[in-house]
C-alpha cells in the first residue's frame, strides 16, 4: 500500500486548500487535527486522526499505525499581537508542537518535512522586494518560534538526514475556486474576509488602522497570494524532495511579488461584489510596517512555481464565491 502523507492541521485554512491539492494529485493523505480551529468540514471526506499535536504519545501512536511518507505541517497559533500578551502560548504551541513532530519522524524513519513558515521571520527588512538572503530578525514571538522551527529543520536535517522545505507566505488570501472551500477563523482578523463580511453587512463597518503611511494612498501595502497557489507550493516542495532535487534543509519565499493597499483591497472588494464597503479610518497599530511585499524568484527558478491568482480582484472574487455562499462559515463548530 503506498505511504500517506500526513498533514498536520489539515482542517485548517491553508491545510485543508493543500490536502484537497494533494488528493487532486491523487495521493493519499490522512489529517492530523484536534479541530480546536479547524473545521471538520474542510476535510471533504479526507481521513482524520483527530490528535493534538502537544500530545507526544498520540503523535507518536499515529505514526505507529500508519505507514507514513512524508509530513506537512500547518498547525501552530498565528496571531501576532497575541503573541505578544500570551508568548508562552506560542512557544509550547509553535515549537513544542513541531519538535514532537520531528522527533517521530525521526523515530519512524520519516524522512521528508514540509513547514509553513512565514515572513514574520525576517522583521522588518530595510528595502523591499524581500529575498532570503536577508536577515531574519523577528519582532515578534510569533516570528521567533517559527525562526526556531526553522532552525530545529536545519538541526535535524545535519543530524539525521531529514530533508525539510520551509515556506515563508504572506498574506494568504482567498478560496478553493471550485467554491469548495473558503476561510472561516473566529475570531476573525485578516483583512478580505473582513472586508467581505462588512459588504454583507455582517459587521457595521472595517476599522482601516491607519492613513498617514509612508504610501500610495496612506495604508499599509501588502502582499497577497492565493491560498491555492500556497497550497500548489507544498505539492511541489514535496514532490522535490521526492525526486531528489531538494535535499538537506531548504526555504522559499511565497509571494504575488507586487504590493496591494488597503484602500485597494477595500476597492476591488467593491467592484467585486457591487457593494459599498463601510470604513472608518482608525489609528496605527504598534509594530505595522508601511509595506511588505516579497520576492518569490528563487522558488520559481529552483522548483518551477507560478502564481496562478496575480490580481486582487481574482483574490477578492474567489473568497466572495465562498462567503456568499457560506454567510455563517463551515457552520459545524457545535459537530466537531
Amino acid at each position: 500500500m503506498a505511504e500517506m502523507i500526513l498533514v498536520v492541521g489539515g482542517a485548517g485554512y491553508i491545510g485543508s486548500h493543500t490536502v484537497l491539492a494533494l488528493r487532486e494529485r491523487g495521493r493519499r493523505v490522512l489529517v492530523l487535527d484536534d479541530l480546536s480551529e479547524g473545521h471538520r468540514a474542510a476535510l471533504l471526506g479526507a481521513p482524520l486522526a483527530r490528535a493534538d499535536v502537544l500530545d507526544l504519545e498520540q503523535v507518536r501512536s499515529v505514526f505507529q499505525w500508519h505507514r507514513i511518507g512524508a509530513v506537512m505541517h500547518f498547525a501552530a497559533r498565528c496571531y501576532v499581537g497575541e503573541s505578544v500578551t500570551h508568548p508562552g502560548r506560542y512557544y509550547r504551541a509553535n515549537v513544542l508542537g513541531t519538535l514532537n513532530l520531528l522527533e517521530c519522524m525521526r523515530e519512524a524513519g520519516v524522512k521528508r518535512f514540509v513547514f509553513s513558515s512565514t515572513c514574520a521571520t525576517y522583521g522588518e527588512p530595510e528595502s523591499m522586494p524581500i529575498v532570503e538572503t536577508m536577515p531574519q530578525r523577528p519582532v515578534n514571538p510569533y516570528g521567533e518560534t517559527k525562526l526556531v522551527c526553522e532552525r530545529m529543520m536545519r538541526d535535524f536535517a545535519r543530524a539525521h538526514g531529514l530533508d525539510s522545505v520551509a515556506l515563508r507566505y504572506f498574506n494568504a488570501a482567498g478560496a478553493d475556486p471550485g467554491g469548495r472551500l473558503g476561510e472561516d477563523h473566529e475570531p476573525e482578523t485578516h483583512l478580505i474576509p473582513l472586508v467581505l463580511q462588512a459588504a454583507q453587512g455582517r459587521r457595521p463597518h472595517l476599522t482601516v488602522f491607519g492613513n498617514d503611511y509612508p504610501t500610495r494612498d496612506g495604508t499599509c501595502i501588502r502582499d497577497y497570494i492565493h491560498v491555492t497557489d500556497l497550497a500548489e507550493a507544498h505539492v511541489l516542495a514535496l514532490e522535490a524532495m521526492e525526486q531528489g532535487r531538494a535535499g538537506g534543509f531548504q526555504f522559499f519565499n511565497l509571494g504575488n511579488q507586487s504590493g496591494t493597499s488597503v484602500l485597494e483591497v477595500i476597492h476591488a472588494a467593491e467592484k467585486v461584489t457591487g457593494r459599498k464597503v463601510p470604513y472608518v479610518v482608525g489609528a496605527r497599530r504598534a509594530g505595522d510596517p508601511p509595506v511588505l511585499v516579497g520576492s518569490s524568484a528563487k522558488i520559481q527558478e529552483q522548483l518551477g512555481w507560478r502564481p496562478r491568482f496575480g490580481s486582487i480582484e481574482e483574490i477578492v472574487g474567489t473568497a466572495w464565491r465562498w462567503h456568499a455562499a457560506h454567510p455563517g462559515g463551515y457552520q459545524d463548530r457545535q459537530t466537531s
